[in-house]
């Protein structure tokens, strides 16, 4: 793709994920890929520049948002978590249909959700707890467990009330996300991430960058 000229406008680029955890992870990890290989996009700097925009939106029904931004005629990255069941079929017609749309692009993680692509030392690392990633598990309510046991706190796991579990399943969540992802390396994110999606991710949202406005 040729780079358009410095002096040619360019449209901010919509980056349309599920929540505030999403652009925290991304945020983070394209800072620590970034300070190793500066072909890929800081997207913390980006945002702060306005040349990239996030846009949370909390979950839900992912077709609904497939065509909410077109009328704008901007360049639009989705990204959604793969989750399980019927879910996943959802999701990967959405971002089927996104695809068709020019000036945008969607993906759907391999793994269950973007938390599946830490890697268990840097969860060591930031929280001081030792626990396995793979591709399939609820690492939020893993690692909520995990945390609830290694510090001894009484009622049990499996006593407590499920109001107090997801409130807690959220904090560990957050924690993956920030802590957790600030401990991240390129090689941590290799070992977890052998096809390179995130990389890809970010090559793409690079080259929507340098897309011209019409």
């Amino acid at each position: 793709m040729q780079e358009a000229s410095p002096d040619v406008p360019r449209s901010p680029v919509l980056l349309i994920v599920e929540g505030t955890n999403d652009v925290e992870f991304l945020k983070r990890l394209s800072r620590i890929l970034n300070d190793e290989n500066s072909a890929l996009p800081d997207l913390g700097d980006l945002d702060e520049s306005g040349r990239v925009i996030f846009v949370p939106f909390g979950g839900g029904n992912v077709f609904s948002w497939a065509t909410r931004f077109a009328p704008l005629n901007v360049p639009e990255f989705h990204l959604f978590d793969r989750e399980c069941g019927t879910e996943t079929t959802l999701r990967i017609d959405a971002a089927r249909a996104i695809n068709l749309r020019p000036n945008a692009r969607a993906f759907v993680t391999t793994k269950r959700s973007i938390e599946n692509y830490v890697h268990s030392e840097a969860i060591a690392a930031a929280l001081g707890v030792q626990l396995a990633v793979d591709d399939g598990s609820d690492m939020s309510l893993e690692l909520a467990r995990t945390l609830h046991q290694a510090d001894g706190h009484e009622p049990a796991w499996c006593e407590l009330h499920r109001r107090d579990r997801k409130r807690l399943c959220h904090r560990a969540k957050r924690k993956l996300n920030s802590f957790v992802v600030s401990e991240m390396t390129g090689g941590l994110l290799q070992e977890r991430d052998r096809i390179n999606e995130v990389i890809g991710w970010l090559t793409t949202i690079g080259q929507m960058l340098k897309t011209p406005r019409d």
